[in-house]
């Protein structure tokens, strides 16, 4: 489920370094929070802050959350801990906090990118006897509850979201290529030889542009590599059957192929363009209002940025920007592809008010806020009865398109190991976007990179 500011959806595998860097930028955050300890009445809720100071949108809704929760619970006290960083960051800070009863915040926003990581590391609270009691979780769809599951069978997280990915196109630009305006790709060639018209037609214009490299991180991965690899009807990254990863096939290595084209063939920005870590903001809040890019492979949050209020207002985007699925490598059935992220509330494990934490989670999610939130933030809704909402269904222009590729989507595995394989595919994608190596070269190096995260037995080869 989705990364989610610089959308949801750019997540990096934070490393040791990392870490390590992050000691310094922390201490503020622990001393402030104070952790889980103190006033018993007290509940301390951690979560991300966009590094965009200009997007307010968690700050916003979490002050109207505090307001209520305070009115509905007398004498409690909800404690807001926003930690501004990268997602890389965020991770690592949050893990610092949670290893520590003084430091770990009551309730805390994980990405189902590493949530797996944190439960493995023993820094969540199971939730089966809250979810039991609770009648909404009724109203969630099953791969949203999956995204917060374990691999002991157990829930740890409340999902409040999720996303869809697919084609967002300027129709303006496209016509003037000599495009139809109803753009509908149904097979990669068809992608590719509408970015190579468009070159050859508008100059100064970037034709295409597909996430790639460690820079852009997650958003590379999700948006970029994993769009293409699912689309091919082969090797997925992770055969559960056989609880092993799968080696570089052919499919992974045409999805490679397809980003070596596009930069090979400067389809899309250049290179150095690309591996800059703010590049998925410059797509969002330049490029695209811009008119400086004709098509992005990108995800379902991206018009928020251009909202009344967001950190780049486009009123005209409504009608400028249309928006297709993502084909299948030739077409195959079902003929599209997606890929879906998220976020989710979770209880640290050291926090000593497990019960108030989860009447905090409980006001986040009555029906009214999470329709708040799935609007505000521009989510795709994961459960049945915020979907049916007139204000979701009539929220923004496309989210009807972009709720219909949940049937087509496909979820990371959610392992432990995940962000190192996810890094590991980055650096294959960054290897043929620079012409450092050729496909068959970077698909080997990422089958070492493999053997090494999980060991020559954990990797499968079909």
């Amino acid at each position: 489920m989705r990364p989610t500011t610089t959308p949801v959806h750019t997540h990096r595998a934070f490393t040791a370094l990392a870490l390590g860097s992050a000691a310094l930028l922390v201490a503020a955050s622990l001393t402030a929070c104070g952790g889980s300890g103190g006033d018993p009445d007290t509940v301390k809720i951690a979560y991300k802050r966009s590094t965009d100071n200009n997007v307010r949108i968690m700050d916003d809704h979490l002050a109207l959350i505090k307001k209520q929760f305070e009115r509905e619970h007398q004498g409690k006290k909800l404690q807001l801990v926003p930690i501004q960083a990268s997602d890389g960051d965020y991770a690592a800070k949050i893990q610092q906090m949670m290893r520590s009863p003084k430091t770990a915040p009551d309730v805390v926003r994980e990405d189902t990118f590493l949530i797996n990581s944190d439960i493995k590391s023993g820094y969540l609270r199971p939730l089966d006897d809250k979810l039991a009691r609770w009648k909404a979780w009724d109203h969630f769809e099953s791969t949203a509850k999956a995204s917060a599951k374990a691999e002991d069978g157990r829930t740890y997280g409340v999902p409040d979201g999720t996303d869809t990915r697919g084609l967002w196109f300027n129709k303006s630009l496209l016509a003037k290529a000599g495009l139809p305006e109803d753009w509908w790709p149904h097979s990669w060639k068809d992608v590719l030889d509408a970015a190579r018209t468009i070159k050859r037609k508008l100059p100064g214009v970037i034709p295409l542009n597909v996430y790639t490299g460690k820079g852009a991180g997650e958003a590379a991965t999700m948006q970029g590599f994993e769009m293409l690899l699912y689309g091919t009807g082969s090797d997925p990254l992770y055969d559960p059957a056989a609880k092993k990863w799968v080696a570089g096939g052919q499919g992974f290595k045409d999805a490679l192929d397809f980003v070596r084209t596009v930069y090979a063939e400067k389809l899309g920005p250049e290179p150095s363009e690309a591996l800059d870590p703010n590049v998925t903001t410059v797509v969002a809040t330049d490029w695209l209002p811009r008119g400086k890019l004709a098509i992005a492979l990108d995800g379902s949050w991206l018009a928020k940025n251009w909202l009344p209020g967001g950190p780049s207002p486009w009123p005209e985007w409504t009608g400028v920007m249309g928006r297709a699925a993502f084909p299948t490598q030739d077409g195959r059935a079902p003929g599209r592809v997606s890929l879906s992220g998220g976020w989710t509330w979770a209880i640290s494990a050291k926090s000593g008010k497990a019960d108030l934490a989860w009447q905090v989670i409980e006001t986040l999610q009555t029906l009214p806020n999470a329709t708040e939130w799935t609007v505000r933030d521009a989510q795709i809704a994961v459960r049945d009865d915020v979907a049916s909402t007139t204000r979701y269904r009539e929220s923004m222009p496309g989210i009807e398109f972009f709720t219909s590729l949940v049937e087509n989507t496909h979820y990371r595995p959610a392992l432990p190991v995940y962000p190192q394989v996810s890094n590991a595919i980055q650096e294959a994608m960054e290897s043929v976007t620079t012409g450092d190596a050729d496909t068959a070269r970077a698909a080997r190096r990422y089958d070492e990179r493999l053997r090494s995260i999980v060991g020559a037995s954990g990797v499968t080869t079909r």
